[in-house]
């Protein structure tokens, strides 16, 4: 399941109060920074600096401590903090309080405004394409549809036998293979040991896994993400020799599915796609360069803003760790920058962001050195 998904996005984009919280701070999933307060005394930090906001804006005591309230039980909640990711974000409004704990790592940040400051986020959806997971051991099938942040378990059970007797029966004496000893001129793996038992039961495995694959194939006849194989290091070739779906990478996983946490076995197989998803972000960073002058580009703030809520904007680079301040009027479609941050000053940059995520487009979060034009914060490569 999405730990946070594009409906929320768009919910948290749609709040806008006269206060809106946001906060980000990095997390530990264990060891002594959580032992030791660390991530507490962050968000501690945190609620320090928002809480000197607010005051400055006016606002209360009573109602400051009320719109703090929820964030504040946090730093007595032990077992909260005992379960954490790489990154905590927080939003706050009149009526509105929501946490997640993600897998991505956030720098110390808040921000009080009259919307959500929603940026950080990005990198929950780029670079993030499907891939699939299969776990193949003799008597253990398992399919897993996954990104980098996602797991979702597809049932397969009406679809493939899963176990080797299912397909093979059994009238064989249980057997196992013997460790790889070489490869023939074709780089087909051959084993050693019982001769006769070892090339019989081969061939069992090899219709089990002909089986699988077949019963796999109408699922994944339209399908385009790659795949990895979590088996080992006997079984992987004969899999490789039945299988028929065109994107299953050589890079296998050499474990018994059955025996590792999805968990774990979601950041093994991240290692192995992660290079295939980054072509994308390679791709357009070179088609921004190519269109430079064309009209299909733009490095200018209120250009790009304009062009990101009408729609417009195909692929945004945003200089991480910075930001453009000024207000936006939606009647008026006016975008005003501010050399200096003001009490209407809002991001830009965020609302660029998040503008083009939701209307289909693609935030990539980037260093200066990283952007296709580095003399400009935000870039953006249009879709016509």
């Amino acid at each position: 399941m999405p730990l946070i998904t594009r409906n929320e996005i768009k919910e948290l984009d749609e709040i806008h109060n006269e206060t809106c919280i946001s906060i980000f701070i990095p997390t530990h999933r264990g060891g002594e920074k959580v032992l030791g307060g660390t991530d507490v005394l962050k968000l501690k930090n945190q609620l320090k600096e928002v809480r000197n906001k607010l005051e400055k804006n006016k606002l209360g005591p009573r109602d400051v401590d009320k719109l703090l309230a929820p964030i504040e039980a946090l730093l007595e909640d032990g077992d909260f903090w005992r379960h954490q990711s790489d990154g905590l974000a927080i939003f706050r409004s009149k009526d509105f309080f929501k946490k997640y704990t993600l897998p991505v790592y956030f720098e110390e940040f808040n921000y009080v405004q009259n919307d959500f400051y929603l940026k950080p986020l990005m990198p929950m959806f780029t670079g993030d394409g499907t891939f699939y997971v299969l776990g193949l051991e003799q008597q253990y099938v398992k399919l897993y549809e996954m990104t980098q942040h996602t797991i979702t378990d597809v049932v397969i059970d009406d679809l493939v036998p899963s176990r080797l007797e299912d397909k093979v029966g059994y009238d064989r004496e249980p057997n196992s293979l013997q460790f790889r000893s070489g490869a023939d001129s074709q780089g087909r793996a051959f084993y050693h040991g019982h001769a006769e038992s070892d090339h019989g039961h081969k061939d069992d495995i090899a219709r089990f896994f002909r089986a699988i694959d077949k019963g796999l194939a109408p699922l994944l006849r339209n399908e385009t993400a790659p795949m990895v194989v979590v088996a080992q290091e006997v079984m992987f070739p004969i899999y490789k020799q039945e299988n028929t779906y065109k994107y299953l990478i050589d890079d296998y996983i050499d474990q018994k599915a059955s025996q590792v946490d999805k968990v774990l076995l979601q950041e093994m197989a991240w290692e192995k796609v992660a290079s295939i998803f980054d072509r994308e972000r390679k791709d357009k960073l070179a088609l921004y360069k190519e269109q430079q002058g064309t009209g299909r580009t733009s490095s200018g703030m209120v250009e790009v803003l304009q062009n990101a809520i009408d729609g417009r904007v195909d692929t945004l680079f945003v200089e991480n760790r910075a930001d453009i301040l000024g207000t936006y009027d939606p009647d008026k479609k006016q975008v005003q920058i501010h050399d200096e941050e003001t009490s209407s000053s809002i991001s830009l940059l965020n609302k660029a962001a998040i503008k083009t995520f939701l209307n289909g487009g693609t935030v990539y979060l980037l260093e200066k050195e990283e952007m296709p034009n580095p003399n400009s914060r935000v870039n953006a490569l249009y879709r016509y």
